[in-house]
């Protein structure tokens, strides 16, 4: 974890540094003259090697100190954290979203293969697959918000100042990124649960006279739950990156609009040290799930 958080680190500095472009220039204007364009980068520490500015940028990160944005004159870690309480609950609820759609599809789709709730369910979820999220958002927005007014079309009003007008803010934007991500969960569920269904030990279950219920939830399901685990782990992974397009479409004061708008306006610090704590979460994440496999599986702890 740490070798790859420092090639992630490396990289991102290293590409960020030789595009064109000059933050102090943004920050004076286009009519700066030399001498105060050159007194600002020595005092930004942009005149200095670069390996010389890395190792000074790591060392922030590992002090918690940070960089300065360039735009926003606050510390980037100050705008990171309050970015972060926005994003955060909103990629846990579009995973508790997905998982409450998906894991029961899944399971009804394999224990009815090839009837027409079969049918349904994969007709369902090759929608959800083919459906941009971002549209699915507009729709929501449009149907529950504009037309129902049950919602907010968009907006964020703080947790301190209102805390269920928050919760209630990201309902619509956590549904629109759940549900498309259930399609994919709830096919990889069916998939997993028939080649579970047709193992040995199922087999041995049911001729025991094992009720269904407890063939299917108790002893098929966790096996079936290892490749189910993953994928879930990658998508909550990308959701902490960043939804960037669902949290413009419905005006979120996330970290994916953070770094959209940091790209846009050359806030180096902010685009760098965002881009570091995605990759971070996303591969904490990958790790959280390796630790869960031995909790599903006790064979894989054993081996």
């Amino acid at each position: 974890m740490i070798l790859m958080l420092w090639i992630v680190a490396l990289v991102v500095f290293w590409v960020l540094f030789v595009l064109p472009g000059d933050p102090a220039q943004l920050i004076l204007g286009i009519h700066a003259t030399p001498e105060k364009l050159q007194a600002l980068r020595a005092e930004l520490g942009l005149d200095r090697p670069f390996l010389v500015q890395f190792m000074d940028w790591i060392w922030s990160l590992i002090t918690l100190k940070g960089s300065r944005s360039i735009g926003y004159d606050v510390p980037v870690l100050e705008l990171i954290l309050s970015r972060l309480a926005v994003t955060g609950p909103l990629a846990l609820m579009a995973m508790v979203i997905a998982t409450v759609l998906a894991i029961p599809l899944g399971i009804y789709a394999a224990r009815h293969q090839n009837r027409p709730g079969d049918l349904a369910v994969m007709g369902f979820t090759q929608l959800g697959l083919a459906t941009p999220e971002f549209w699915f958002g507009i729709l929501l927005m449009l149907f529950f918000a504009v037309q129902a007014g049950w919602f907010s079309a968009g907006g964020f009003p703080g947790w301190k100042d209102d805390f269920w007008g928050s919760l209630k803010a990201l309902v619509l934007p956590a549904f629109a990124l759940g549900a498309i991500r259930a399609a994919v969960l709830a096919r990889l569920t069916r998939s997993s649960m028939l080649d579970v269904l047709r193992e040995d030990f199922v087999r041995t279950a049911r001729a025991k006279g094992l009720k269904e219920r407890t063939v299917i939830y108790t002893h098929a399901l966790r096996n079936a739950l290892i490749p189910v685990v993953t994928i879930m782990g990658l998508q909550l992974g990308q959701l902490l990156a960043g939804a960037i397009i669902i949290e413009n479409v419905y005006y979120l004061p996330g970290l994916g609009r953070l770094v959209f708008q940091a790209i846009g306006q050359r806030d180096l610090p902010v685009v760098r040290e965002v881009v570091v704590l995605m990759a971070a979460m996303v591969i904490m994440v990958n790790f959280i799930v390796d630790v869960i496999y031995t909790f599903i599986d006790p064979r894989i702890k054993l081996e």
